[in-house]
C-alpha cells in the first residue's frame, strides 16, 4: 500500500496549488525546498526532475507533463473527439506527432516554463494538473522514460474520471496500479485558478437552478468577472462547459456526437442519420441548449461527412445561378439583383436551413470570396453594394427566425418591446419585396410543424395578427407586449401546475379519478403554489381540469397504448394518439425514451417506430 505526503498553499491571491507525493516509502523523502529571495517560490525534486511554481507561473525539468479535463467547445484534436471516451487532455513533455500515422515522437529537450496566464488558456480554465515520477525502471535517456510514461499511463490518463472529479486518492491509486514498480514515486500537482472556480461555481449554481440566468444573476457575474479581470473568452468557455454537463443537456449533446463521430468515420451522412441530428437541434431548442454546444462538433465532425442519398435541390441550384451568375460570370457587374432574385435567395436560405445543408454556406462563401476578389482588381463598388444587400436580408431573416422560433418552442423567453419593435421593422423590409412574404417565411410552415405546443400556437398566432394591427395602427407595440407576457404567465402557470400535480399523484395518490379525490387534490396543490409564492389567488379552473385531463392522457399512452405500439411497430397508431390527444410531443418522447431505457429495450426500434416524422 502506497502513502503520501500533501502540501496545500497560494502562490498568490488568484493561485492556489496542491502538491502530492506518493509511493511506498514517500512519507521518508525530502522532495521540495522553499526559497523567499524574490516572492514565495517552491521546488519540487527527484533526480533528475524538477518542478517549480513560482509567482509568475511554473518551470520543469525532466520526465512528465500535465492533464486537464478537455472544456466542452474548445479545441479537441478529432482523434480524441471521435474516440468518445477519451476526455481529458494530456501533454507530455517533448513529445510532439509524427507527421505519418500520427504517432507521437519524442524528444531529450522536456524542460520549459509557462506563465499561470497560458496554463488556464491552454488547458482547463479552472484546474490543471501536472506531473513526473521516479523510477528506475522507465529508462536512461529521457525520451525513453517520456515514452514508457506515455504507453504505460498515458491512455489511463486520458480516459479517468478522477480528472474531472478532481479525486487525487483515485488518481494516485491508478496511476501507482499501472507502474510495474513497487519503488516508484507519483509527484502530482495541482493548480486552480480560484478567481476563475468562484465564477464557475457561482454560474454552476444559479444555471443549475433553472437553466437560465435572470439578468440580475448576469449582472452580478459580470461584475465579478470584472472585478477579477476574468477575460470574456475563459468566461464563455466557463460558461459553455457548465451548460454542457448539465444532465439534461448533456444527453442530447453526446446522442448528437456520437451520430457525428458515427458519421465522420464513414465520411458520410445518411438520410435518417441526419433526420435524427435535425430531431436533436429541435430538442435543443426546445429544452434551451445553447447552440453554441452544437457549433463545435458542426465543425470538427460534420464539415467533412457528406449527405447521401439526394441530389442537389432546385434552390441550390438557383442559389448557384444567381450568386455565381450575378456576381462572377454571367452578368455585368453593376447589374444589381431584383427582388425576385432576393425571395428566391430567401426561400433558399430557409430550405437549406430545414434539411441542415451546408452547400448554401458554401456557394455564399464562395460568392464573398469573389465579390472581394473583384472589388480588389478595380471593380465597380456596385458590386459591394449589392452583395451587401443580400447579406443584410439574411441577417434580417436570421434576427427574425430566431425571434419567432423562441416564442413557438422555449418557455419563459424574455419578451421586450425593444425585440417587437425590431421583428415589426424585418416584418415590413419582407413585406415590401412582396406582400405575404412574412407570414410565407416564418408562419406557414411552423404553424403546421408537429412539436408546436399549446402554448407556443398561441403565441405566434398573437403575434402575427397583432404584428398587422399595428401596422395598421389599431394596436399599440405595448399592448402586444402585454397580451405575450399574459400568455407567458399562464403557460408558466400551466407548466408549475402539470409538475406539481404529476409529483403529489407519484407521492400521495393512487387513485385521482373522483371529483372529490380532484377537490383534495386541487386544494393541496393551492396551497402548495402559494407557499412557493407561485400564485397569490385561486388556481382557474379550467387550467386544473386541463392539467388532470393530460395526466390521464399521458398514462393511458405509457401504460396501455405504448407496449402495443412497440409489439406491432405501429408507428400509424402512434401518430393517431399524438394528433388527437394534443399532448406535447416533447414530453412524450421522454416518456418513450424513459420507457425503454427502463424496460431495457433497443433504442433503435424507437427510432424506427418514429422514423414517419424524421
Amino acid at each position: 500500500m502506497h502513502k503520501d505526503i500533501r502540501l496545500h498553499g497560494h502562490i498568490d491571491e488568484r493561485i492556489e496549488y496542491y502538491a502530492l507525493v506518493a509511493g511506498k516509502d514517500a512519507h521518508r523523502r525530502y522532495f521540495f525546498n522553499a526559497a523567499e529571495s524574490d516572492g514565495a517560490e517552491l521546488r519540487f525534486f527527484s533526480p533528475g526532475n524538477e518542478f517549480v511554481i513560482a509567482p509568475g507561473g511554473i518551470r520543469h525539468e525532466g520526465n512528465g507533463g500535465s492533464f486537464c479535463e478537455y472544456m466542452f467547445g474548445v479545441d479537441q484534436p478529432v482523434a480524441d473527439l471521435a474516440k468518445g471516451d477519451v476526455i481529458n487532455r494530456l501533454v507530455a513533455y517533448g513529445a510532439r506527432s509524427g507527421e505519418e500515422g500520427g504517432s507521437l515522437l519524442f524528444s531529450e529537450r522536456t524542460s520549459g516554463q509557462l506563465g499561470f496566464d497560458k496554463v488556464f488558456f491552454d488547458g482547463n480554465a479552472v484546474v490543471n494538473y501536472f506531473f513526473f515520477l521516479a523510477s528506475e525502471r522507465l529508462g536512461a535517456s529521457l525520451s525513453r522514460q517520456q515514452e514508457a510514461i506515455v504507453r504505460t499511463i498515458g491512455k489511463a490518463l486520458k480516459r479517468s474520471p478522477a480528472v474531472g472529479a478532481q479525486d487525487e486518492n483515485a488518481l494516485t491509486a491508478e496511476v501507482l496500479g499501472l507502474l510495474d514498480d513497487p519503488g516508484a514515486l507519483f509527484f502530482l500537482f495541482k493548480l486552480v485558478n480560484v478567481h476563475h472556480r468562484e465564477y464557475h461555481d457561482t454560474f454552476r449554481r444559479l444555471y443549475f437552478a433553472s437553466k437560465k440566468i435572470s439578468d440580475e444573476d448576469f449582472a452580478g457575474l459580470s461584475a465579478m468577472a470584472d472585478r477579477h479581470a476574468i477575460d470574456r473568452y475563459q468566461q464563455e468557455r466557463i460558461r459553455i462547459d457548465v451548460m454542457y454537463k448539465h444532465p439534461a443537456n448533456q444527453r442530447i449533446v453526446d446522442e448528437y456526437r456520437s451520430i457525428l463521430i458515427a458519421c465522420h468515420r464513414r465520411g458520410e451522412i445518411s438520410a435518417l442519420e441526419n433526420a435524427r441530428l435535425t430531431r436533436l437541434k429541435t430538442l435543443s431548442v426546445r429544452n434551451k441548449i445553447p447552440g453554441a454546444l452544437f457549433y463545435a462538433l458542426d465543425d470538427m465532425l460534420k464539415k467533412d461527412s457528406k449527405i447521401v442519398g439526394a441530389e442537389e435541390h432546385d434552390s441550390i441550384a438557383e442559389t448557384r445561378q444567381i450568386l455565381e451568375g450575378l456576381f462572377l460570370h454571367e452578368r455585368e457587374i453593376e447589374s444589381a439583383i431584383d427582388r425576385d432574385d432576393l425571395v428566391r435567395l430567401l426561400f433558399a436560405k430557409k430550405r437549406a436551413a430545414e434539411v441542415r445543408d451546408h452547400t448554401f454556406e458554401e456557394i455564399l462563401l464562395d460568392a464573398s470570396k469573389g465579390c472581394d476578389e473583384r472589388i480588389r482588381d478595380g471593380a465597380d463598388m456596385a458590386l459591394l453594394e449589392g452583395f451587401s444587400r443580400i447579406i443584410t436580408y439574411f441577417d434580417r431573416y436570421d434576427a427574425a427566425s430566431q425571434v419567432v422560433n423562441q416564442l413557438a418552442f422555449m418557455e419563459n423567453v424574455r419578451v421586450s418591446e425593444e425585440m417587437l419593435r425590431s421583428l415589426l421593422g424585418n416584418r415590413n423590409a419582407f413585406e415590401e419585396l412582396r406582400p405575404g412574404l412574412f407570414d410565407e417565411l416564418f408562419i406557414a410552415g411552423l404553424l403546421e410543424n408537429k412539436y408546436l405546443g399549446r402554448y407556443g400556437r398561441r403565441k405566434v398566432t398573437t403575434l402575427v395578427a397583432g404584428l398587422r394591427l399595428i401596422e395598421e395602427n389599431r394596436l399599440t407595440v405595448a399592448a402586444l407586449l402585454d397580451e405575450l407576457l399574459a400568455i407567458d404567465r399562464e403557460e408558466r402557470l400551466a407548466i408549475a401546475l402539470l409538475n406539481h400535480v404529476r409529483d403529489r399523484i407519484r407521492n400521495f395518490y393512487s387513485n385521482y379519478a373522483t371529483r372529490d379525490d380532484q377537490e383534495t387534490l386541487e386544494r393541496e396543490v393551492t396551497e402548495d403554489l402559494r407557499n412557493r409564492r407561485i400564485i397569490a389567488d385561486q388556481i382557474p379552473a379550467r387550467l386544473f381540469d386541463e392539467t388532470i385531463v393530460t395526466i390521464k392522457k399521458e398514462a393511458v399512452y405509457l401504460h396501455n397504448l405504448l407496449p402495443l405500439i412497440i409489439t406491432r411497430k405501429d408507428s400509424a397508431l402512434r401518430e393517431d394518439f399524438l394528433e388527437n390527444s394534443g399532448l406535447d410531443r416533447f414530453y412524450v418522447e421522454e416518456l418513450e425514451r424513459e420507457y425503454f431505457e427502463l424496460n431495457g429495450l433497443d433504442m433503435e426500434e424507437l427510432y424506427q417506430i418514429r422514423k414517419g416524422l424524421s
